[in-house]
């Protein structure tokens, strides 16, 4: 679908976008502030992120939320924007809490808001820190805590699905609970992560069928995620799926370039 070039899209739209979600972010603040209880908090979020995307006019259709497991789980999803999460928020059942970099929780009000609604910050650059926060996952996991995590870790301007990282494929696999793929298409032709000024667009939430790991050993976590990558892969857009290999295979050389010269 190809959306055109107006006036609109460009000024009245973003206009209208940022005054909705002024408009609803006070009121859900202190929903999320006052609450109690987790679901209680996530249900008011979820509402807020409803009312907000019909409101401004960006469609949103959901598809394959019968894939959700009863029992706990893991929601592994494509991430291409700063929509995603609100996205996510509004599309999941609120059992759901979000796996985030830790670097969210120094963000003023926001950081605050997201440990109100039970997330779970993890670390993406100090090598002791993430192995400390793979364990949590762990043991989150066992506890039947489920979780959705984005696996690239981060997003960025240009297009392609990246490698993902190991950490929840290893806590899934060690408290031996499936990873559900979920492909978000179209969020990032209506915020590209170069910009925070919206434009115009509709977008697709597909819940894919579950994953279960064959095991609990490391080879089995790998085998895990390259399944929920090739999951995804599949069903993201042409757009994402041409720049998507030859990004993994570089981030995979200088890998293997790294874990190398360790050796030496």
């Amino acid at each position: 679908m190809k959306f055109l070039s107006t006036p609109y899209n460009h000024v009245a739209f973003p206009l209208r976008v940022w005054g909705g979600f002024l408009f609803l972010a006070i009121p859900a603040a202190l929903l999320i502030t006052v609450l109690p209880g987790r679901v209680r908090r996530r249900q008011a979020a979820r509402w807020a992120g409803r009312l907000l995307f019909a409101a401004v006019g960006i469609r949103v259709h959901i598809t394959g939320l019968e894939h959700l497991p009863k029992e706990a789980c893991f929601l592994a999803s494509s991430h291409a924007t700063y929509l995603d999460g609100p996205l996510l928020t509004a599309a999941l059942p609120p059992r759901f809490g979000f796996v985030i970099k830790r670097e969210a929780m120094k963000m003023p009000l926001f950081g605050w808001l997201l440990m109100r609604l039970g997330s779970v910050f993890v670390e993406r650059f100090d090598t002791k820190g993430a192995m400390n926060d793979a364990t949590h996952l762990i043991q989150l996991a066992r506890q039947g805590v489920s979780l959705a995590v984005f696996p690239e870790g981060t997003f960025r301007a240009e297009p392609g699905l990246r490698a993902f990282h190991l950490g929840t494929f290893l806590a899934a696999t060690r408290a031996g609970l499936p990873v559900v793929p979920i492909v978000i298409r179209g969020a990032r032709r209506i915020l590209p992560g170069d910009t925070l000024w919206p434009r115009a667009g509709a977008v697709e939430i597909e819940v894919l069928a579950p994953i279960t790991p064959a095991g609990k050993r490391g080879d089995d976590a790998r085998a895990l995620r390259d399944q929920v990558r090739a999951a995804i892969l599949a069903h993201v857009s042409e757009l994402e799926r041409a720049h998507a290999e030859p990004q993994a295979r570089a981030k995979a050389a200088a890998n293997h370039k790294s874990n190398a010269s360790a050796k030496i």
